[in-house]
């Protein structure tokens, strides 16, 4: 079953191409409107969830990671493009925003819950195995937002031509 995003965009006309107007930038996709540098967030607290057991230094990142919306991301983020990439995400069908804001805040939720049981078990044989573990169990939902954000389901799915053309901006 498609992912509902996958289907909304499925039937997208191409004249409704959200990131039209940001198309210089690399990191939005063409057809979603939506930008892979938000994964970036995820990437980190996972990143230092997994070192903050084994080196120390990480431990203040760890700490300080904070979950973020895709607007919060962008509006923190020092991007040159930071306004387009907002724009291209508020121009976005709702349907997409939608799937991709659900799973990013079950992802900022468990990341959250993640760092504080770690944070709180720290010296404990445990600790290390809890971050792993956690780890592991984000890795799949980052893919999943990578897929909204890419315009990619869980399911094949036929583009139209529409799609196509909005895809390679025709």
């Amino acid at each position: 079953m498609p992912l509902p995003a996958a289907k909304a965009m499925q039937h997208a006309p191409a004249s409704a191409a959200p990131a039209a107007a940001a198309k210089h930038i690399s990191t939005i996709n063409r057809l979603t409107g939506l930008s892979t540098d938000y994964l970036n967030h995820f990437a980190e607290a996972i990143m230092v969830l997994e070192m903050g057991t084994m080196v120390p230094e990480c431990l203040a990142d760890l700490r300080g990671w904070r979950p973020k919306t895709y607007r919060e991301h962008f509006l923190s983020a020092h991007f040159r493009d930071r306004d387009a990439i907002i724009a291209a995400y508020d121009a976005a069908d709702p349907a997409v925003r939608a799937a991709l804001d659900n799973t990013t805040e079950t992802l900022n939720a468990v990341l959250v819950e993640a760092r504080d049981t770690v944070l709180s078990r720290l010296g404990t044989p445990n600790a290390e195995t809890l971050a792993q573990r956690a780890a592991a169990w984000t890795k799949p939902l980052i893919a999943r937002a990578a897929g909204i954000i890419n315009g990619s389901s869980a399911a094949p799915r036929e583009a139209t031509q529409a799609t196509v053309d909005a895809l390679f901006a025709r």
